[in-house]
């Protein structure tokens, strides 16, 4: 097997490859729709995709818990000497069964509650049809895209990272000129990037389907023998992932309220564009946290902690070269983002550039911090992985959203993420320090 003896430059290499198209697709989706919907309504169009864009940090997540925490303890099982099959595969079937039941909750509760939601997501009057215009076509698919998160952390662990990122990737570059056909040839606007949308997700689901003929699939259905047990460990396995994606949702509300609260709708437009951009860096941390997990879970299973801490070496390596592109990209060219995401007012351009640098400073800090959620994870740590993921996704960052605007005017809330991230990797690098230490002792 390729992860237990393969060379790790090589292997982390491939998988990075994968999963860095993987998830840059994925946030693809939510940029793409940006851009179309604020070049076609302007900047209420941006505004209104902020509002919708904590429902999908919620749906995103659900896959996430149940597709990363299976995947870990299915690989960690992989890893141990004299291990079988059977086991890895009782958690590839409950880690399927908790994500079906998952998907029918949220499901439920955004077929039949998703004008409260949005309201309390921070929509108003004027953004709130065109919210539910672009969900219209969503609901209907929304399990779609908890079982794509799922199944794409699956297939990486069961050595077919390619078909993982050739789904996201199909259902990408549809979604992209789905887009344009809908929202523009068709004169259907923000409802059109709905369509275009869910569309996308459903081929990317189908190509993924795939796998499940191949020889190579090692995947399958086997009965629990410790179903609760299972789920339990799944929940607290995944946990820490799943709240770094519901985390940004929740900061995503608290940011809506406090900008709409202490600024104004055109502020809130450009945070609409900053969030895409977060999401975008924070799937380049996503990609590092996925390439590298499945080798450090098969690794720690089998006990080879010199491969762990070379692969931990070029985890790192990565995470500061993202952060790095990043923060001197939206220093550089802040309003580039503007022009790409919306027709912008006079007013928007005015107000964009200082409050994207301001923002994007974070993301010198950010990339590292999420991957090492995943290190954490990987090596059977979640309570450490939970403390990062709740410190810098609610617990620090939430309040000094709501604060720094009381303290130091309204304007200080763009540095909340900031100070969150700085504080956070003081706490994040000691631990992968002194976790590294005792693996090698």
């Amino acid at each position: 097997m390729d992860i237990l003896t393969g060379k790790i430059r090589t292997v982390y290499f491939k998988y990075l490859a994968a999963a860095f198209g993987s998830t840059l697709i994925s946030s693809i989706y939510g940029i793409v729709d940006m851009a179309m919907v604020g070049q076609y309504h302007g900047p209420n169009g941006s505004a209104a995709l902020a509002v919708f864009a904590p429902l999908w940090n919620i749906i995103y997540s659900l896959g996430l818990l149940t597709g990363i925490g299976g995947s870990v303890l299915f690989s960690a099982a992989r890893g141990r000497v004299g291990s079988n099959r059977e086991k890895s595969n009782e958690y590839f079937t409950v880690s399927l069964l908790w994500g079906i039941i998952l998907a029918a909750i949220i499901w439920v509760v955004i077929l039949f509650l998703n004008k409260p939601l949005l309201l309390f997501f921070g929509a108003d009057e004027t953004l709130l049809p065109l919210a539910q215009k672009y969900l219209l076509p969503i609901k209907f698919t929304v399990p779609v895209f908890v079982f794509n998160q799922l199944l794409a952390a699956f297939l990486r662990n069961d050595e077919d990272p390619g078909l993982a990122t050739l789904a996201v990737l199909s259902g990408g570059i549809f979604n992209v000129f789905g887009d344009w056909f809908f929202v523009f040839a068709l004169d259907m606007g923000i409802l059109g990037a709905g369509i275009a949308t869910a569309i996308g997700a459903v081929i990317s689901f189908l190509i993924m389907i795939i796998h499940f003929f191949k020889r190579k699939n090692t995947l399958r259905l086997i009965k629990p023998s410790f179903l609760l047990s299972m789920i339990k460990a799944i929940t607290v396995t995944g946990f820490p992932t799943c709240v770094t994606d519901v985390a940004m949702g929740v900061l995503t509300i608290l940011f809506n309220r406090q900008i709409m609260k202490y600024l104004n709708a055109d502020a809130l437009a450009v945070y609409g564009v900053i969030v895409n951009i977060s999401t975008f860096v924070q799937c380049c941390a996503y990609s590092v946290g996925q390439a590298s997990q499945p080798i450090f879970s098969f690794n720690f299973g089998a006990g080879q902690t010199e491969r762990i801490r070379e692969c931990l070496k070029y985890a790192i390596y990565s995470s500061i070269a993202f952060g790095l592109f990043w923060t001197a990209l939206s220093l550089a060219v802040p309003n580039m983002y503007i022009a790409i995401f919306m027709s912008p007012t006079p007013e928007v351009l005015r107000i964009a550039p200082s409050i994207i640098r301001a923002y994007s400073l974070s993301f010198l800090i950010l990339p590292l911090n999420v991957f090492s959620t995943y290190y954490f994870q990987a090596l059977m740590k979640p309570s450490i992985s939970l403390t990062i993921s709740l410190s810098r996704g609610v617990v620090i960052s939430g309040i000094l959203i709501l604060l720094l605007p009381q303290l130091l005017g309204a304007n200080s809330v763009w540095y909340a993420m900031l100070i969150t991230e700085s504080v956070t990797a003081v706490y994040s690098i000691s631990h992968i320090l002194k976790c590294t230490s005792i693996l090698c002792s």
